[in-house]
This record gives structure tokens, sequence and C-alpha cells, in this order.
């Protein structure tokens, strides 16, 4: 019997675990690939928006020559927050249940060989993120292996004609990085101007690009259907066919909310909020915790890793009050 299985090991799920530790318990992390798994998936080249301060987790510091780390900064880190902390951390494991239970929970899981896995627990807490389940668009073409919906680096798109769905950072860096690669992009975003999320440092850079047509940007505007040579786009009452050989549909995530309503969560509100005490992050279900983007319900911009990291604070705080 675990006393505290922790689902997840980005760095909410670490958060959660080293302070556990403090607290005197060895929490089992359970995490269907390596530990930080988002941050991985993030673009090579990424540089966070935040400073290192805000992404520390466990009182360990996040020392960096840069006023702002990038992505391979960040995965050392972490690795070095679970090592400090000798975390116990069972990756390439999938949870695909929770069940409350007389002792607390019954959680199942499966291993790369898809063999199953029951473990028992007095507490959970899921801290699963949102990056395996991207916005699909619903449109024809989507499932075309020319499309993706993740942007890692431009080398491979060199000489191509690359259409770009979205218009926060992640499009704006994507189209930024590709065009210096030598591929030309095509921006195709709903809103009517510049998203005001943009970080301010890259805003006039894209700005210039798309003023001298080194980007094309298209506003208020849809994707309509992704064929192999084209896609259909309807842009001012009007449907334009675009070249196309690859499209990039940087939609955003959302948090797959199966384990909790599997486990009896209860959600609430236009965005499927889970049903929690924001003030312990336990759910309606007794002994279940969310930590992280998942207590963003579907509304996955809400919670970051700024704010995703003080839930482990308060779930450690409540677990060891329980004990």
């Amino acid at each position: 019997m675990e006393e505290v299985i922790i689902v997840g090991a980005g760095p909410c799920g670490l958060s959660a675990a080293a302070e556990l530790h403090k607290r005197g318990f060895k929490p089992l992390l359970l995490e269907k690939h390596a530990i930080v798994h988002s941050i991985y998936l993030y673009p090579t080249y990424m540089q966070f928006f935040s400073t290192p301060e805000l992404l520390e987790i466990g009182g360990i510091p996040f020392t960096t020559p840069h006023e702002k780390p990038n992505r391979q900064e960040a995965l050392s880190y972490y690795r070095k927050v679970a090592h400090h902390y000798g975390l116990r951390i069972h990756a390439y494991q999938e949870v695909t249940g929770i069940a409350p239970s007389s002792a607390g929970f019954e959680v199942i899981a499966a291993d790369r060989s898809g063999s199953q896995i029951h473990y028992n627990a007095k507490n959970v807490v899921v801290s699963t993120g949102y990056f395996d389940h991207p916005n699909m668009l619903g449109i024809p073409g989507e499932e075309l292996p020319k499309v993706s919906h993740y942007f890692r680096e431009a080398h491979p798109y060199t000489g191509t004609e690359v259409a770009i769905i979205g218009g926060n950072n992640s499009a704006v860096d994507a189209a930024l990085e590709l065009t210096r690669a030598g591929a030309s992009v095509t921006i195709v975003y709903r809103g009517e101007g510049y998203s005001p999320s943009i970080k301010p440092w890259v805003r006039p850079i894209f700005e210039s690009m798309v003023t001298k047509g080194k980007i094309r940007m298209l506003f208020n505007s849809r994707v309509e259907a992704i064929g192999q040579r084209q896609i259909v786009v309807s842009t001012g009452g009007a449907e334009m066919h675009i070249d196309n050989d690859f499209v990039l549909a940087l939609t955003g995530f959302k948090p797959d909310r199966n384990l909790l309503s599997g486990a009896g969560v209860a959600f609430q509100g236009e965005y499927g909020l889970p049903v929690f005490d924001d003030t312990t992050m336990e759910t309606n279900v007794p002994g279940l915790y969310i930590a992280g983007v998942i207590a963003s319900g579907m509304d996955a911009n809400e919670v970051f890793i700024e704010t995703g990291r003080y839930h482990g604070v308060a779930i450690a705080e409540h677990i060891a009050s329980n004990a």
C-alpha cells in the first residue's frame, strides 16, 4: 500500500512529490512517458516566457546565465530536482484507471508491453497535464501525415510551403524560425489583429517580417479543408486555394478528464472545471487531489508552471495534516 501515488511526472507532479518528500512521505510517481514530457515536446530551441525563479520547484534554485531559460536548461533542471530528492518514478507506465476502494484507491497502469499493473494507495494526486491532447480542427484532411499539432524545429521544412493555423506565441515563434530556415510561411488566424499574448520582445520583429512580406498573415480567416497539395481558406468572405506542403495546427491543447471522471470527480461550468477545494486541491472524492493544468478544466491556458507548482505545497500540507 502506497501512502501517495502521483499520476504524471511533469513540473507540477514533481513539485507535489518534492513537497511531500520534505514532509516525510515517499510518493510513487507514475508517468506514461519520461519525466517532464511536455517540456520535451516543446520546440527544440524554445525560450521560456518566465524567468528561472518562476519555474523553480522544491526549493531548488534554477541557475542559468540567461534572463529567460531555454528548453534544454529546463529539462536538465527538472532532472536535477528529481535526483536531489531521490524521487521514485516509474516511467513509461500509463495510468488507465483510478477506482476508490475501502482502503483508498486502486490505481491501474499499463507498461510498454501492455501488461497491467495494479497499485493501491491511500491518496492519489492527478497531475497529467494536457500536451497529449491537442484541440482538433474537425476539418477534412486533418488526418493527413502532412498535418502536425506540434512544432519541434524548422530544418525539415526548408524550401517548402508551410501553413500555420493559430496566432499566439507558439505560432509566431514557429513562423519566425521557419522563415529563417527558408520555408515560405502563411499564418491563418481567426483573430482580427495580432494576439495580445505575443511576447513583447518578439512582436516588433514578427510585425516587421509581415510588413516586409516575408511572412504572409491572414486575419479573420479559417482553414476549411486540407488537401495533399493545397489548403482551402475562407477569408474576408471569399475562398482561397493556397499551395501547401505542410500544415502546423498550433491551436492549443486540453486536459484529459477521463481519469478524474472515472474516479467519481464531478465537473462544473462552461469549461468543465473539476470540483475541488482550492485551498487543499482535494476533489469532491476524499483523498483524490489535482495539481497543475488539470485544475483548469478545458481552459488549459489558465494554469501554468508558475502557478501550478504551488498546488504541491497545498496538497502536501493537507495530506500531512491528515496523516
